[in-house]
């Protein structure tokens, strides 16, 4: 029975091992928290921009019109700046937990990851700037959860599975969102604010109490 139980931690100690090599665990769950808590704020200065430019009116009432060149630079440096803040905050909180844990930081894993998340987002982030550009603002918001959700799909092959269900959720909601026109911005908050407070909330509980 005691070789029994031997071989059982051996084998448990072997796939830890094997699991850390092939795929990035460090993710922390108060990253998912900080990050929604500044999409929150950010959908909020979203908000006033819109409101202020008299384009939240605009997509309610499905009178779509044009951007002008400024107001589209503007939603774009402001989306970039979220999500820079938002990657600083998930960085911290990670960075935090593989140093408490041993576990590393940037390896294999974590360039493939990166990589899998850049591509669709990149792709998505192009397409949805001329999506505004040539008049479609009220699905811009439904199909940045689309291509955010397919980003953490693809990407959670590379890290822990929780990721894979909360980037179908996005996909789920953006394609929701997206046959309910002139509310983006409600579920922009939804998924890009709440889904990751929730996320980031049973993480935490899961893997780091």
């Amino acid at each position: 029975m005691s070789e029994y139980k031997d071989h059982l931690q051996d084998l448990s100690e072997i796939r830890t091992m094997m699991e850390r090599s092939t795929k990035f665990i460090s993710l922390s769950g108060l990253s998912g928290v900080g990050a929604g808590i500044v999409a929150l704020i950010g959908a909020y200065i979203a908000y006033q921009f819109l409101e202020a430019e008299g384009l939240y009116g605009n997509l309610r009432s499905r009178e779509y019109k044009l951007v002008t060149m400024r107001q589209l630079y503007t939603l774009a440096g402001l989306a970039i700046g979220i999500m820079t803040v938002a990657g600083g905050v998930a960085s911290f909180f990670s960075i935090r937990m593989a140093k408490r844990k041993g576990l590393p930081i940037w390896n294999k894993s974590a360039k493939r990851l990166m990589l899998n998340m850049l591509i669709p987002l990149t792709a998505g982030g192009i397409f949805c700037l001329l999506l505004a550009w040539h008049g479609y603002g009220a699905i811009t918001a439904p199909a940045t959860l689309v291509f955010y959700g397919l980003a953490l799909y693809h990407a959670g092959q590379f890290t822990l599975v929780e990721i894979r269900y909360l980037g179908l959720s996005e996909v789920v909601l953006g394609l929701i969102g997206s046959t309910m026109l002139g509310y983006g911005l409600i579920f922009w908050v939804i998924g890009f604010g709440l889904l990751h407070i929730i996320y980031g909330i049973v993480m935490y509980l899961k893997y780091e109490r």
